[in-house]
């Protein structure tokens, strides 16, 4: 602890807020730059791609703003404590500060040193707190315990291992998934199989596999004695209890509760200890989707948890595989919410839910791509669970390194001994 010194965040770099070029000009945006949001700082260290870019013309709108690879980003307004690190030069808007590092500060230091801060700030800012926003020069006078830049790059080496394995593990779970999409995609909407064997090309698929799909296409365009059927066919559908939020809690008190809000990030934010008498606790590997807004569908990979009013459950029937279900009911899904276009605030029911037709194969269809999908998705659960685990043990380790209460060297002692 003696070699830690309290800076300002001011003297750690050039601090940087980001602007907004003007909407109304549309050779502002897509070209080279990221132009980085809040919803884009999404839980990744380092920030390689946005959903929005600028233009060589935008950027220089807003030049003044620009920010380098290995700027250090938080939301400070609205949304305070996300962060990032810039892959390459980017910019963002003006909820955003930055810090371009001094070259003694490790970027990646400064960024964990940002997510410990960003954890004070938004616990602080209920209430009213002046913290909700936190400007640039607020956020310029805001101090933090810097040790000397080895021990910076020590600490960022080890609480980056547990994020580089995150990542990876992202990675190859977004490539797991789209595997089974692209087999779901061949062999269940463009009828691959079955449009080959009518151009008479070659078998791509082993001999069993290939015996099982039609000859020809029907009158409708779907292989012949393939069926569109109801979508209970393959689910039933169970619906979330309304939980009482009077006795939600903050502190892993009881069972957590799967909300909307939870079901991209796939961690649940509130727990219960109520036992609600049509409570539904869903497991991982699960599909769940929101009914309000947006109706993404979700394989759960989070811990076991309630499932909240408004988020439903598609529970598949026997002989039905969990990765056939999940991407059939994608296109209907986005169907309706393409049909609600325009609406002020959409709602899914179960009215339009008994609407919904999928396209049923066959069982023995539905069997073989089953073996082959469900130890892709099964692969996707088991990495989710254990980057759950790393995250766990990397937030433990966050204020101990980052207060000097814990050193990198009585890690390594401790390891070394366990050895």
């Amino acid at each position: 602890m003696n070699s830690f010194t309290t800076r300002k965040i001011g003297t750690l770099g050039r601090v940087v807020t980001g602007k907004t070029p003007s909407t109304a000009n549309d050779d502002y945006f897509g070209g080279p730059y990221p132009f980085i949001t809040i919803p884009d700082l999404d839980g990744r260290v380092v920030i390689d791609s946005s959903a929005r870019t600028l233009s060589q013309t935008g950027a220089g709108a807003i030049k003044s703003s620009l920010l380098p690879a290995g700027s250090v980003m938080m939301s400070c307004i609205a949304t305070v404590g996300k962060c990032g690190i810039t892959a390459r030069t980017s910019f963002t808007n003006q909820q955003i500060n930055s810090v371009i590092p001094n070259e003694d500060v490790d970027a990646q230091f400064l960024y964990y040193a940002f997510r410990e801060i960003g954890h004070v700030l938004e616990r602080s800012g209920g209430g009213g707190s002046v913290y909700t926003n936190v400007s640039k020069s607020r956020f310029s006078d805001i101090e933090l315990l810097v040790p000397p830049l080895p021990e910076q790059r020590a600490i960022a080496a080890t609480l980056g291992a547990l994020d580089d394995k995150i990542e990876l593990n992202r990675k190859m779970n977004a490539t797991l998934e789209a595997m089974a999409r692209a087999l779901f995609r061949d062999w269940f909407v463009d009828f691959g199989p079955t449009r080959a064997k009518m151009e008479a090309r070659a078998p791509y698929l082993s001999p069993d596999l290939w015996s099982l799909f039609p000859n020809r296409l029907d009158a409708e365009g779907k292989p012949e004695g393939w069926e569109v059927r109801s979508v209970y066919d393959f689910a039933n559908v169970v619906y979330g209890a309304p939980f009482a939020s009077k006795q939600f809690n903050t502190d892993s008190a009881g069972i957590p509760l799967i909300r909307i809000r939870d079901l991209a990030t796939h961690e649940p934010g509130v727990w219960t200890e109520e036992v609600h008498p049509k409570g539904h606790l869903i497991e991982p590997g699960d599909i769940v989707v929101g009914m309000d807004g947006e109706f993404r569908l979700h394989v759960w990979k989070g811990a076991p948890a309630w499932l909240n009013q408004r988020v439903c459950h598609f529970e598949p029937r026997p002989g039905v595989p969990t990765a056939f279900l999940a991407e059939a009911l994608i296109e209907p899904l986005a169907f309706f919410e393409r049909g609600k276009v325009g609406t002020t605030v959409i709602h899914l029911g179960k009215g339009d839910i008994d609407t919904f037709r999928l396209l049923h194969p066959g069982t023995e269809l539905l069997s073989a791509f089953g073996e082959i999908a469900r130890s892709l998705i099964d692969a996707t659960v088991k990495n989710a669970t254990e980057s759950r685990t790393l995250a766990q043990t990397r937030d433990l380790l966050l204020p101990r390194l980052m207060s000097g209460e814990l050193r990198v060297a009585d890690i390594n002692s401790e390891e070394a001994e366990h050895a």
